[in-house]
């Protein structure tokens, strides 16, 4: 490996390439020779779309939706970029990027190794197989011993068994509107609730992961028409949680807030988000599953970002032997670390 030093973070992730082009990943405003887009949540999302960019076809048409330019992505590729499933959310590509001096790339944007809904998590060992990764650019948001969730099988399972048990009560689920929002769909529907409401931003994105994967997203539209009762279940973006018209929802019908996220295993979950319950449901790798790809990967560095980045830099460092370092922002060459 000859690249080290070439990975930055600027708006988004920058790989320099030894082609002299740039790979930009995950900006905002794309401006780099290759861009590539890992999924479609707002927070790796670009304002205006490129002219050209690496990414999936559902990714693609999720991208669109969001930002309302359906006419305006368009899908590219490149011989030295391959993109593999992330596990994250409907869509989501990490990033294989082989340069031309030998050093071979790789972004996993937010990614989880654990398969669920209709998801393959992302497969270390595969990538293993076919690539000698010498440069691992990860998400760390669960990069704390802290956080080591149970099976998806058992977590799933409890929150079914809640909402069945709740039956003569409405639920209000929060959930990311991508992503999240689907799961909780399909989790409600397993709990037998007699009807589901999404939100219109969720119908829309439900229609697109429907069609593009065969799957059933059986969700009716909420709306003022609609007085919610025993056995309901609504899904709502989980940053309306404090809006004013889910404190007349509650008001009126007594329905229970309920928060979905890896950060509800800390009791804290509960309060910040003034939920009345909530449950552990990720679509990050926990502490052990990051662990498990840096191992499975054996790459020669490491760098971090999101989340516990520094912990889990100074994790890989002192405790298993790899060269790891966070990723500052702006920051213009890894040697200044």
């Amino acid at each position: 490996m000859t690249g080290a030093g070439s990975v930055s973070l600027r708006d988004g992730i920058r790989i320099d390439l030894a082609t002299g082009e740039t790979l930009l990943a995950d900006a905002t405003e794309p401006a780099g020779d290759l861009v590539a887009l890992s999924h479609a949540h707002g927070d790796h999302l670009y304002t205006e779309a490129p002219s050209d960019v690496i990414c999936s076809a559902l990714t693609a048409r999720l991208a669109a939706a969001r930002r309302d330019d359906e006419e305006s992505l368009s899908r590219t590729t490149h011989p030295a970029v391959e993109q593999v499933a992330a596990g994250h959310v409907p869509g989501s590509r990490a990033t294989i990027l082989e340069d031309a001096d030998g050093t071979t790339y790789l972004y996993t944007g937010d990614f989880s190794t654990r398969d669920r809904f209709t998801l393959e998590g992302f497969d270390a060992a595969a990538v293993a197989a076919e690539y000698d990764v010498d440069v691992l650019i990860t998400e760390t948001t669960y990069g704390k011993p802290d956080y080591v969730f149970e099976e998806q099988a058992t977590l799933e399972g409890r929150i079914v068994d809640w909402l069945a048990d709740m039956h003569d009560t409405p639920v209000l689920l929060f959930g990311y509107t991508l992503g999240r929002a689907q799961e909780l769909t399909q989790l409600a529907r397993r709990s037998d609730r007699e009807r589901v409401f999404v939100t219109g931003a969720i119908e829309r994105l439900n229609e697109i992961i429907a069609d593009a994967r065969d799957v059933t997203l059986d969700a009716a539209r909420y709306g003022r028409d609609v007085t919610l009762g025993a056995g309901d279940a609504l899904i709502l973006p989980t940053q309306t949680n404090n809006l004013s018209f889910v404190d007349h929802i509650v008001r009126n019908t007594g329905a229970v807030k309920t928060g979905f996220s890896g950060w509800a295993v800390e009791d804290s979950f509960k309060y910040r988000g003034d939920y009345d319950e909530t449950f552990v449901l990720s679509d990050h790798s926990d502490f052990s599953e990051l662990v498990a790809t840096v191992d499975r990967l054996d790459p020669t560095r490491v760098y971090t970002q999101h989340g516990f980045a520094d912990e889990f830099a100074n994790y890989l460092d002192t405790e298993r032997d790899v060269a790891a370092q966070s990723l500052k922002n702006n920051q213009t060459s890894l040697d200044a670390f």
